[in-house]
């Protein structure tokens, strides 16, 4: 869809509801770029980690947020990443989607300052249009002028089961009640932060994906876009 006019697409939702799937899918099928914003998010979480800087010491996280290089790049390696996340140059891409970083990148998530930094960046990124966007405030907070707003959702039993077989494809040693915990736990943190909680946009399109496969949700998604260009040409 290069030479048409360009569009900015915002997904938001809960852990493991789909979107970095979806989003990635529908961005290929546009030609668009896809960005996960969550990846940033959680590469302050394991940079603090592998640091050994202390987690609920919130001026040091917020530092390290300003400090540390984030690139997102396309798949360098052929081993099933939908991206490449480098941190001050080393890759992480899979270190992100470890226990300890799932559970502790929400408290990470919360802190003002780290929002900030990082918001900036990502409305860099989507200002030009051409770009699907994944998180929990795109629609709300990072770019709320998007043309194409969704909230990807699914039961939170069906998104434990999503990220447990997940975390076994990429050899992690983790049990479903387990998993099925660390999202409980995140949900109350994400829809209870002040900073940016995690909520539909009042001009989003709701889409429950529990029951659907990928290639439903992006037809859904699709059938919003022939509109918004419509609008833009």
């Amino acid at each position: 869809m290069r030479g048409t006019a360009l569009i900015t697409i915002a997904i938001d939702g809960p852990s493991a509801s789909g979107k970095s799937t979806v989003g990635a899918s529908l961005a290929k099928r546009l030609g668009y770029t896809y960005f996960d914003t969550g990846v940033m998010y959680r590469a302050v979480t394991w940079a603090a980690l592998d640091r050994g800087i202390a987690i609920p010491d919130e001026a040091a996280v917020t530092r390290l947020s300003q400090e540390l290089v984030i690139e997102v790049h396309p798949p360098i390696v052929d081993d099933g990443r939908q991206y490449t996340v480098l941190a001050d140059g080393v890759d992480i891409t899979w270190k992100i989607r470890e226990t300890a970083v799932n559970q502790q990148v929400s408290p990470v998530s919360t802190y003002p300052g780290v929002r900030t930094a990082l918001t900036e960046q990502q409305r860099r990124i989507g200002a030009p249009g051409g770009v699907v966007m994944v998180g929990r405030d795109i629609g709300t907070v990072v770019l709320p002028e998007a043309q194409v707003k969704v909230y990807l959702d699914a039961t939170v039993e069906e998104r434990a089961h999503r990220r447990h077989r997940e975390e076994q494809a990429n050899g992690m040693s983790t049990c479903y009640r387990q998993v099925l915990e660390i999202l409980k736990k995140r949900d109350r943190i994400d829809s209870g932060r002040a900073t940016a909680p995690l909520r539909m946009a009042e001009d989003a399109a709701y889409i429950d994906s529990s029951d659907m496969t990928v290639e439903q949700v992006v037809e859904a998604i699709r059938a919003l876009i022939a509109p918004a260009l419509q609008a833009r040409e």
